[in-house]
């Protein structure tokens, strides 16, 4: 994990971003947690390593593991999944369970893939909060500002400059049962996407 985070910092360096992080609330190092953040971006891995100094692993598509160097580090900070396999997402909770037994944290877009350039912030899937409830670990929402302009999925397009990210207040899950799960996405969506119009308008 700590050659992932040398390695993003050293990308995002390379490319000319500069980052700044605002946290409302800073993760404690033996906790495991639920961090989730808006998808914009292919920039959003490299920031959430930057970002998150507390170990963790990433839920997230198979096939960018067969990107050169790039795919080296995200195989070995992922639990990697084929969204077209029922059984490939099924695993997926069970090796989770496993990684936060074992003490670490999970990073998960809830927004499920990058949505329309149109659109600011697409509908959570409930997968992340699910797990999180079962586990009674906090949710902790991060809103990326800048990631789409700065480098987006559509080729050519992009640009060295600042990185704005903002680490909000845990939301706690002590006592949430499963039919909590739609009521706290929808309430980290709300958090992401308020702070989303905050920086629109900065």
């Amino acid at each position: 994990f700590k050659l992932a985070r040398f390695w993003a910092k050293i990308i995002l360096v390379g490319m000319g971003f500069r980052w700044t992080i605002e946290s409302e609330q800073t993760p404690e190092p033996s906790k495991s947690y639920m961090f989730i953040a808006n998808h914009t971006s292919m920039a959003d891995i490299m920031l959430m390593l930057v970002s998150v100094k507390n170990p963790f692993v990433f839920v997230g598509k198979a096939e960018l593991a067969k990107i050169p160097l790039f795919g080296f580090f995200y195989k070995r900070t992922c639990i990697l999944v084929d969204r077209s396999s029922a059984k490939s997402r099924q695993a997926v909770f069970l090796r989770a369970q496993n990684r936060l037994k074992s003490g670490l944290s999970i990073c998960i877009f809830p927004e499920g893939g990058v949505p329309d350039e149109a659109i600011m912030l697409d509908e959570f899937k409930d997968g992340a909060f699910r797990l999180a409830i079962n586990h009674q670990i906090p949710i902790v929402p991060i809103t990326f500002a800048d990631n789409k302009e700065r480098f987006s999925y559509t080729f050519f397009s992009g640009s060295p400059g600042r990185m704005r990210v903002k680490i909000h207040k845990f939301i706690p899950t002590e006592g949430l049962k499963t039919e909590d799960t739609k009521p706290i996405n929808e309430q980290a969506r709300n958090v992401i996407l308020n702070q989303l119009m905050v920086f629109d308008k900065n």
